[in-house]
């Protein structure tokens, strides 16, 4: 199941696949990354909340925003290899 989540999702993943893992990786970084794409996903959330709650459009831009960047955390959180946990991390 997840080697056919990864093909799925091969254009996000393959650009930041490319390289080698950084010198500062660490396990935990995976973990974390994946904790900040669920905080991201809980202010869409909230956000969709608000949309709801004023009826005004200009309430849709923080939920594309915060989905968008909840979700790529989880993406390359779960599916990522560790190359690409460390290019979201900055290889410095």
């Amino acid at each position: 199941m997840k080697e056919r989540l990864r093909q799925l999702f091969a254009p996000i993943l393959k650009p930041l696949e490319t390289g080698e893992v950084g010198n500062n990786y660490k396990p935990s970084h995976r973990t974390i990354l994946n904790a900040v794409g669920l905080l991201f996903l809980i202010l869409a959330s909230v956000s969709v909340i608000a949309l709801f709650y004023t009826g005004e459009p200009g309430a849709l831009i923080p939920v594309i925003v915060f989905l968008g960047i909840g979700g790529l955390c989880l993406l390359v959180g779960v599916l990522g290899s560790d190359v690409a946990v460390s290019k979201m991390w900055g290889n410095r």
